[in-house]
């Protein structure tokens, strides 16, 4: 559930993009004109097993008769792949909400795209807007292989194909992705970066950049799941509520989320993997034990919010501006 407003959308088709990954073309059911979005924008699905997901629109912004989404079927999925892949078919009718941007693109001389895998798919929206401005830019697509390679034919045969490289694992030497270097082409201009993909394609693109001196300013991210956190350390805590007054222990297996429901308090949640936004909560008192995706590491050190769905207390109370 999300405080969004929603839609409900017909699935008009899906298509198996490349191993593992299939493609969903939502049409309003009514036959209006979809709500307009920008490069980087992602909706949430909610699926016929009643979680809700986030994913990337990956068709060209300019487009209202559509939005287009692509899933990987992830063998460690929670419900959400594998309810898209088996439960979702053509025919479908879905709720979604409207869309909304926590990666958007910024004016830059030279823009640098670099996908790892299914992470490909808000980059390819980028890209097509990128394009059509007739911006300097280059996609990198770096996939396990060419047959895991979504929308590698439609690249091929579309004005992106002269700025898109691909990098595939299985591939020989010469095609594999040097960061380094093209880390380094961008030069030392106007430059902006934006990956996405798995947490440690992620991690290994920020941290080689950050190295080669880009600021932080300048490096744009999205992760599709949070990194598996060490929990064998958690206390327990308490968190209180700012308009009642009243205190709540919360367990160190528990999420504040969790122990907040087990007493009637609802926090609005979607991805409880701290890398939506959803459930975003102001910190009046207290310090903060950061594990989202979603903050700046200058929003973190603020102390000032934080994602009751993941992350915990440092100190023994936190007070909720709830």
């Amino acid at each position: 559930m999300t405080a969004h407003e929603t839609l409900q959308v017909r699935v008009v088709k899906k298509t198996a993009e490349a191993e593992g990954i299939a493609s969903f073309e939502l049409a309003r059911v009514d036959g209006a004109a979809l709500p307009p979005f920008s490069a980087g924008s992602h909706i949430d699905v909610h699926l016929p097993n009643g979680i809700t997901r986030q994913y990337s629109l990956c068709n060209a912004s300019h487009e209202s008769h559509r939005y287009r989404i692509a899933v990987l079927r992830d063998a460690a999925s929670r419900g959400g792949s594998t309810a898209m892949h088996d439960s979702v078919q053509q025919g479908d009718v879905l709720t979604i909400s409207t869309p909304r941007n926590h990666f958007a693109l910024h004016p830059a001389q030279h823009t640098l795209l670099l996908a790892g895998g299914i992470g490909v798919t808000p980059l390819l929206c980028m890209a097509d807007r990128l394009a059509r401005t007739g911006a300097r830019f280059t996609l990198h697509y770096c996939t396990r292989s060419p047959a895991r390679t979504a929308f590698a034919a439609e690249i091929a045969a579309s004005p992106l194909a002269a700025h898109v490289c691909f990098h595939h694992d299985d591939g020989a030497p010469d095609q594999k992705l040097d960061l380094p270097a093209v880390l380094a082409a961008a030069g030392d201009g106007d430059k902006r970066l934006y990956v996405c993909g798995p947490a440690g394609f992620i991690d290994h693109v920020v941290n080689t950049a950050k190295a080669q001196g880009w600021p932080q300013d300048r490096i744009h991210l999205e992760y599709f799941a949070a990194p598996v956190q060490d929990t064998a350390g958690d206390q327990g805590f308490e968190v209180r509520i700012a308009s009642t007054g009243k205190t709540y222990a919360v367990a160190p297996d528990v999420s504040v989320v969790e122990a907040l429901r087990g007493h009637g308090i609802d926090i609005l949640t979607s991805c409880e993997q701290g890398v939506c936004g959803t459930c975003l909560t102001r910190v009046l008192e207290g310090e903060v034990d950061h594990r989202d995706m979603y903050l700046t590491d200058e929003e973190k050190a603020g102390n000032e919010q934080f994602m009751p769905c993941c992350s915990r207390a440092r100190s023994k109370l936190l007070v909720l501006d709830l």
